[in-house]
């Protein structure tokens, strides 16, 4: 999901209903998930990706600070 942030991935759940995870599992120390949502229409709203773009940033953000 290069539209996240690199290193970012989605998993996409095809069940009953459509559900995405975008991740990262590039550091040793941890994955992590970045945000977790249900598909309602085929394209993945802006909203869902700014959430996972903002997320990724506090991640890189936590890392350089040595946070968790």
């Amino acid at each position: 999901m290069k539209s996240v942030g690199p290193g970012a991935v989605e998993i996409r759940v095809d069940a009953d209903r459509a559900y995405r995870i975008f991740y990262v599992a590039r550091y040793p120390e941890a994955v992590y998930v970045l945000h977790v949502f249900e598909k309602k229409s085929r394209k993945t709203s802006g909203i869902d990706l700014e959430t996972g773009r903002a997320r990724y940033r506090e991640m890189i953000r936590l890392r350089r600070e040595g946070g968790p």
